[in-house]
């Protein structure tokens, strides 16, 4: 039979209702990301992520996904080397970016891709003590004193543990100390660790399960949800000077654009600074950019003078050479100890 004009006509526009008849998500885009970051951001970017997507559901239409991979960060950083296929990188050095973007994975200028050098939220190195601080811990060098065992993630895979070396020794030098009496404190320290854990959730693990040490240095939103889930148990130690601690993030730009989820992969990170990120960031005890957020979780932080690894080392890329590539500072002080 031969179709009539009138009848192809009313083909096309019967095609065209039941396609507007449709619901969006039918023809909504399905997207996978992975967020590959460092070993004590398990709790932040499990309320992170399902916020995102709610929001970005909404927004958009799009239905995405977002997988987790958590380890120490300078591991995390080399397995995304690897091969490991990261949508974004959110790490807690800015050393571990560079380190990706030298491999040729990340823009050379990722820290001109978002605000504040790409850093969404910052913290510091406190300590977390026994209950009632039997030790009397307070500052850096109390740390250093015999008979106190000192639980710290390694400097060579774990960034808390780099943080924690570096924050020790700028303590000296901001006391108008010089190298030597840093390396000396140092050192006297590492001594005083019975084990290295290769990142900070296992350190932290053997610490409040274990049983084992007086104090545990890592980041102060790490002590904090730790005294939070445990209570009395212990107590948390603010030194009087400390270093910034910055957790940066990226785009893996070879990864989105081969798959084509570059929009989404930024928008994630652009999540991170609206005022949702940020309060979720306050809520784990990240101190955030968002003055407002900020100053409404006042109450969650304590004031502490801060210094940077740009002030104190030249940068992290001057620091890593120095202090933690092998043959380097921290292996002399630990191979001696």
């Amino acid at each position: 039979m031969t179709t009539t004009p009138l009848s192809s006509l009313r083909r096309v526009l019967l095609g065209l209702a039941l396609a507007a008849a449709l619901p969006v998500s039918a023809n909504a885009k399905d997207v996978e990301l992975l967020n590959v970051s460092y070993d004590v951001a398990r709790e932040l970017y499990k309320d992170i992520n399902p916020a995102f997507v709610a929001e970005y559901k909404k927004k958009t239409g799009e239905n995405v996904t977002i997988k987790q991979s958590h380890a120490a960060s300078s591991k995390q950083a080399r397995a995304v080397a690897d091969g490991l296929e990261a949508s974004v990188v959110t790490m807690n050095q800015a050393n571990d970016i560079d380190f990706l973007a030298e491999k040729g994975l990340v823009a050379k200028d990722w820290a001109k891709k978002f605000p504040n050098d790409a850093a969404p939220y910052y913290s510091t190195m406190v300590f977390l003590v026994r209950k009632g601080n039997p030790k009397g811990i307070h500052d850096w060098a109390d740390l250093a004193k015999p008979g106190v065992q000192v639980v710290i993630p390694n400097p060579k895979t774990a960034g808390n543990g780099r943080y924690t070396y570096l924050a020790a020794w700028g303590s000296v030098l901001k006391k108008g100390g010089n190298e030597a009496q840093a390396r000396d404190l140092v050192k006297r320290i590492f001594k005083n660790v019975p084990i290295l854990d290769a990142g900070g959730r296992a350190a932290t693990t053997t610490f409040t399960q274990r049983q084992i040490g007086d104090a545990l240095v890592t980041f102060e939103n790490e002590v904090n949800l730790v005294r939070k889930e445990f209570g009395d148990n212990f107590e948390v130690v603010y030194p009087t000077v400390s270093v910034l601690a910055e957790s940066p993030v990226a785009v893996v730009d070879k990864v989105v654009d081969r798959k084509g989820i570059r929009k989404e992969a930024t928008d994630y990170l652009n999540f991170l600074y609206s005022e949702t990120g940020q309060t979720i960031g306050a809520q784990h005890f990240l101190r955030v950019r968002n003055e407002a957020v900020m100053k409404k979780f006042a109450g969650n932080y304590k004031p502490i003078t801060l210094f940077t690894v740009q002030d104190v080392f030249g940068g992290w890329q001057k620091a890593q050479k120095v202090h933690f590539d092998d043959g380097g500072e921290f292996d002399k002080i630990y191979q001696s100890k």
